[in-house]
């Protein structure tokens, strides 16, 4: 009997957990994601660790951009069942590691990802060698160059899309919490709706009013309306909506899902209204995020249908008055197997997207390119600030009759935002130059790689600091109208120097070469003359300055050993000037002493007064002080290395 009931125990407990997975799967599959995981979390503690579960708990994660959770749910589904899993577990793993800026594992799983699927779009920027690709994209020095500000305006709840018509920013937002207002079950925010702000742009400053619902008939529903777009007359608005009836009932599918859909309104007075749906959406995929060309005779989209790359393609259709072209997709040079969205036309005609599908910082990120100009063009990762380890989407630049106006918004879950997703603005405006130059060995004109070179502000700071690459190049992004030192540096040589400033050109370069003097050459640590008071031995202010250059030769190659030398001029008697030369020889040898260096070190100190002139100048000769001067002289001989 008792044998009988804990069988039928186990089946019941059994049947408990299989039922509690279908619930989660069926919340999973209608996007309800925090009630997913909580189920899943229940069948995970029964003892169903499947596939199925560690996988989809991920899924919940990753999808709502929740990169170390989902990093470690994929992880362990990797561990236990690599051999088993799809591949797009593994890219999602890796999307998931480089959100978190993990790029050396991220690479290596790109690795195994791309033996399995060689023939992925997603794999054709990958270089295994090339993780300082990355790190370059996520340098957030370009932080001092392009200024953003998260809006004031922005909620605690999703707010995305920004678009600027007619002195008004339009954006979709989820703040709408009213009582009866139904909540999405993807992250249980209520549903999106179409709002605008007014936008005033003074001379430095831009300031925003109070958002509110934009002024329309029926455009906004219980349901997600979002990602706008307006002809340059503002007569006509195209914007996303989910499948939504006449009587404002969601549409489903036979699987039980809903899919966006595109509509346009027109702008009557001063109220949108006359909605209409666009005829290529359809019921069972979706159709969305739209954006027009700057002359409005094209009009882009995202959709999931059948025939695409992706999991999203971007897809375009000619305009011509009430009718549309059949929708093409873009192709191999935008679309990949993952997603693409949030396509922006600016008014050069530069295409810019979202997408995880190319070389990325992780999730989504925020691309440029110039195919609407070259069929061939590669798209451009914009790299940080624009771009982070989170959703980085909606780019939209400012109209502008000013080439040198580079402003305008982006959207963003990065951390410490106010919300789920936020705006931001950019300003790229700003007056740049670039100070550039070589490094080279003054002696031979040899260039110097690995050379330490400083950029330095009028007041001393150290504004950013670099080597020279293979070549002895360097380049610093520098402001206008400002007065900077450049100072290269490179163990065993003197450093040098160069004063630059700026005007108010913009994209201006200065070149500014840098020559650095062999501190060793031929047996002997070589620096400036160290000068001595008259008739006097003491080591002045100038002459420590110069010996900390032999400090620096000796702590650089602990084993050398030195001999000193000092020399004088013929002026004075001979006898006097031996012993003067021989008290400046140990004074100098004290001084070296006095910083570190082991007195083993200096193997002797020894004065030669006028018995070794290098020039006529012999007692009882006439001389310039020039000739005089190159008498008076110390050496530094190297004994061992």
């Amino acid at each position: 009997m008792k044998t009988k009931f804990l069988v039928l125990f186990f089946v019941l407990g059994s049947s408990i957990m299989i039922a509690q997975e279908k619930l989660a799967d069926k919340f999973f599959e209608n996007y309800g994601y925090i009630k997913a995981t909580e189920l899943y979390q229940e069948v995970l503690k029964k003892g169903d660790t499947s596939l199925h579960v560690l996988t989809r708990l991920g899924d919940c994660y990753y999808n709502n951009s929740k990169s170390e959770e989902a990093a470690m749910w994929y992880s362990k589904a990797l561990e236990n069942y690599e051999k088993d899993i799809n591949p797009e577990y593994i890219y999602k793993y890796i999307q998931s590691l480089r959100s978190l800026g993990q790029y050396e594992e991220a690479s290596q799983w790109m690795k195994k990802f791309t033996e399995i699927q060689n023939n992925d779009t997603r794999v054709k920027d990958y270089n295994p060698e090339n993780i300082a690709k990355y790190n370059e994209l996520a340098k957030t020095e370009k932080d001092r160059v392009v200024k953003l500000q998260n809006l004031p305006f922005n909620s605690k709840y999703s707010d995305f899309g920004s678009l600027i018509h007619d002195g008004q920013l339009y954006f979709a937002s989820s703040r709408n919490v009213d009582d009866k207002k139904k909540v999405y079950s993807w992250n249980q925010e209520p549903f999106l709706d179409i709002y605008s702000v007014s936008v005033e742009k003074n001379a430095d400053t831009t300031s925003y009013g109070s958002a509110d619902f934009i002024n329309a008939e029926d455009i906004n529903t219980d349901y997600h309306e979002a990602s706008v777009a307006i002809t340059n007359d503002g007569k006509t608005m195209y914007f996303t909506r989910d499948n939504v009836s006449k009587k404002n009932k969601v549409q489903y599918d036979k699987k039980g899902t809903t899919h966006l859909k595109l509509y346009k309104a027109s702008l009557v007075g001063d109220t949108w209204t006359d909605i209409v749906e666009l005829p290529f959406n359809d019921d069972v995929y979706s159709t969305g995020h739209p954006a027009l060309s700057p002359d409005n005779k094209t009009l882009y989209f995202v959709s999931d249908r059948d025939g695409g790359i992706g999991q999203t393609d971007i897809y375009k259709v000619e305009i011509n008055e009430n009718s549309y072209s059949e929708p093409e997709n873009l192709g191999e040079k935008i679309n990949t197997e993952g997603r693409e969205m949030f396509p922006f036309v600016s008014q050069d005609s530069t295409f810019y997207f979202s997408s995880d599908g190319h070389l990325n910082l992780g999730f989504l990120d925020i691309f440029k390119s110039n195919i609407l100009k070259d069929t061939m063009a590669e798209p451009e990762n914009m790299g940080a600030p624009y771009n982070s380890g989170y959703d980085d989407f909606a780019f939209f630049m400012n109209p502008s009759e000013d080439e040198n106006d580079k402003t305008g918004y982006f959207s963003s879950n990065r951390p410490d935002g106010q919300g789920s997703d936020d705006i931001y603005s950019f300003d790229a405006s700003i007056c740049l130059q670039t100070i550039k130059g070589v490094a080279r060995d003054q002696n031979t004109n040899d260039v110097i790689p690995g050379a330490t070179v400083k950029l330095i502000n009028e007041v001393g700071k150290v504004l950013e600091e670099l080597e020279t690459n293979e070549n002895g190049t360097y380049e610093f992004t520098v402001d206008c109208n400002k007065k900077y030192t450049v100072i290269g540096s490179k163990e065993d040589y003197k450093e040098d120097q160069q004063k630059v400033e700026t005007d108010n050109t913009h994209e201006k370069v200065t070149e500014a070469d840098l020559y650095l003097e062999p501190l060793i050459t031929d047996n002997q640590i070589v620096i400036n003359p160290i000068f001595f008071d008259f008739d006097k031995w003491n080591i002045r202010t100038d002459a420590q300055y110069e010996l900390e250059n032999i400090v620096d030769v000796m702590r650089a190659h602990p084993d050398m050993v030195i001999k000193i030398e000092s020399h004088t001029d013929s002026r004075g008697r001979d006898a006097y000037n031996m012993k003067l030369s021989d008290r400046r020889a140990k004074s100098t040898k004290d001084y070296i002493l006095s910083r570190g260096i082991a007195p083993e070190r200096i193997e002797s100190a020894i004065g030669y007064g006028e018995s070794q002139l290098l020039n006529k100048c012999s007692n009882g000769v006439k001389c310039t002080e020039e000739e005089h001067q190159l008498n008076r002289r110390s050496y530094f001989y190297i004994i061992k290395e």
